[in-house]
């Protein structure tokens, strides 16, 4: 494709989440383009670290602290952009975190889980991106164009022990992203979705981490974990006119680990068969 599809001088982008890990990766991938970031999120010490690096590239940046579960917040945030940045282009949705309760590595009986929990899991992950497409579409139906990239999980697509609120979040990102590609189709409007799977973004974090990650390499195919550039680009092809043609997609972007069943690569299982009895 010419490079030039890939540019994003003059466009204003919103990542929510974008303080840390992939949100943090997906901003400074779209501002090495050109793109104005605006980064939101809870915590006001890392999107203003964001902030920092994106003008340090050369793109406007601004920083708005944001809880992303209260619609009144997530209306001043898109408001604000639109008349700070004179425009919104793209609205990535990241925001979103795991309770310890709900983690893989340590779940819960589902009867112990609160309603509270429960609520706590689909706002941060699913209400969230309803409360930013809602008011971002206003202004790109009103401009007839608009980029918004949904991420959602591999996890969205099939689930683990005990993360009841996260997986049905997830999953919900994904049909809530045809239904909006659908919705607004015809407004020159895209919506697309990310799944990510095992990405190593330790040193994104605000402190960088050194735990192990929690499955070994050998679990995928590709023989590697993902790095955060292997989002951040596909969230660029995603924000960019490159992507034009594309609405109500959703990519799977794991390493092969859903194809491969995200079992250790060459394993198969020894199966003993009664001899006539399949046929043998």
């Amino acid at each position: 494709m010419p490079v030039s599809t890939m540019t994003l001088k003059g466009k204003v982008a919103i990542v929510t989440g974008g303080g840390t890990g992939l949100g943090k990766a997906m901003a400074l991938a779209l501002a090495r383009e050109g793109a104005d970031i605006v980064v939101a999120a809870r915590r006001a010490g890392p999107i203003e670290q964001t902030a920092s690096e994106v003008r340090r590239l050369g793109s406007r940046s601004l920083a708005i602290q944001t809880d992303t579960t209260d619609s009144a917040q997530v209306n001043a945030m898109i408001d604000r952009t639109a008349v700070d940045m004179g425009r919104l282009d793209i609205l990535i949705n990241n925001a979103g975190s795991v309770p310890r309760s709900q983690s893989p590595a340590s779940p819960r009986q589902m009867w112990d889980i609160p309603d509270e929990e429960w609520h706590r899991g689909i706002n941060s992950h699913l209400s969230s991106v309803f409360y930013c497409c809602r008011r971002a579409a206003k202004y790109m139906v009103e401009q007839h164009h608009g980029k918004m990239i949904n991420i959602a999980s591999i996890n969205g697509l099939r689930g683990w022990r005990g993360g009841f609120a996260y997986g049905a979040a997830k999953a919900g990102v994904v049909n809530l992203t045809r239904t909006l590609a659908n919705t607004f189709a015809r407004d020159n409007i895209q919506v697309n979705c990310i799944a990510p799977g095992l990405v190593d973004v330790r040193q994104l974090q605000p402190e960088p981490e050194t735990q192990e990650m929690p499955l070994k390499v050998d679990f995928f195919p590709v023989g590697r974990y993902g790095v955060p550039d292997d989002i951040g680009n596909l969230a660029l092809f995603l924000a960019s006119e490159a992507s034009d043609y594309v609405t109500g997609a959703l990519f799977v972007n794991d390493g092969g680990g859903i194809a491969g069943g995200v079992t250790p690569t060459g394993y198969a299982p020894v199966i003993g068969l009664q001899e006539g009895r399949y046929g043998g």
